[in-house]
């Protein structure tokens, strides 16, 4: 029978379902997992191949049905899980729990909103967890590294998106007064905003581009300024990222808040507290 942390005391059911739904660390977790993967690329295969209309006239009812019992089978699976974990709430609100409960809202939504089956490529997401699955502990350490730099740089980067926009502001309004006058693609100045943001990313749909010899000068220097202004939330998030100096970590849940990414010899969940 399988016991509590090696030791005397027996698992009970709860805790042995939550091994499985869980952990990938033995065997039938691992076909679980495994099995859950499956159905989520089948799930999406469907919803890309109901989206053809040749495959829709002809197979329409087939992947109807198709589509509902991969919904019904996670659906089960999601409630399994709020039911083995300590606290629902917590595994709820994590963000595997957010991922699967979009996966299945979309299907139920279609019965109120005709058309919205094509939200379940949402359940792509939940492929993450084939790092977990296939014990790809490097990835799931990168992964919290990647994290922690993108929260530690989070002020600096709203700050730098605030001062982008105040500088679309600006070039959008010397753009209006440029070409405003003979150019309707510049007739106002939310019209110029788009221009500029377009033309600072160096997107260039080319949808609305300036013909005074001018304003043809002035987006050179926009254009030109674009690739500085890229590479500094780059440089923002690298410097991070090289402060981000992460452990050994491991794939293993916390029942409580089912959180993962905890340190190999760790016997308690280093976000909430409770024993793993």
């Amino acid at each position: 029978m399988t016991e509590r942390n090696s030791g005397s005391v027996p698992l009970t059911i709860r805790e042995r379902v939550h091994e499985v739904v869980f952990e990938a660390d033995t065997f039938s977790g691992r076909a679980f997992d495994l099995l859950l993967l499956w159905s989520i690329l089948l799930s999406t295969a469907v919803v890309l191949i109901e989206s053809v209309g040749f495959y829709q006239e002809r197979y329409g009812q087939i992947l109807y049905y198709a589509e509902w019992t991969f919904t019904i089978g996670f659906t089960i699976e999601y409630l399994v899980r709020l039911w083995c974990v300590r606290s629902a709430i917590g595994y709820a609100r994590s963000f595997y729990g957010i991922v699967d409960l979009l996966a299945i809202l979309p299907t139920y939504l279609s019965l109120i909103l005709p058309g919205a089956q094509p939200l379940m490529v949402v359940r792509a997401l939940r492929l993450l967890r084939i790092f977990r699955i296939l014990k790809m502990g490097h990835f799931v350490t990168q992964g919290e590294s990647l994290i922690r730099a993108l929260k530690a740089s989070a002020v600096k980067i709203t700050v730098f998106l605030f001062a982008v926009i105040t500088f679309v502001l600006i070039l959008g309004a010397t753009m209006y007064l440029i070409e405003g006058q003979d150019n309707p693609g510049f007739d106002s100045i939310p019209k110029s905003m788009y221009w500029a943001v377009v033309t600072l990313t160096t997107v260039g749909y080319g949808d609305i581009t300036p013909k005074s010899t001018l304003g043809q000068f002035f987006a050179s220097l926009v254009m030109v300024t674009g690739y500085a202004i890229i590479a500094i939330p780059t440089g923002i998030v690298s410097v991070e990222i090289a402060k981000a100096v992460s452990a050994e970590l491991t794939t293993q849940h916390c029942p409580t808040c089912s959180r993962e990414g905890h340190d190999r010899d760790a016997t308690h969940c280093k976000y909430c507290g409770a024993e793993l």
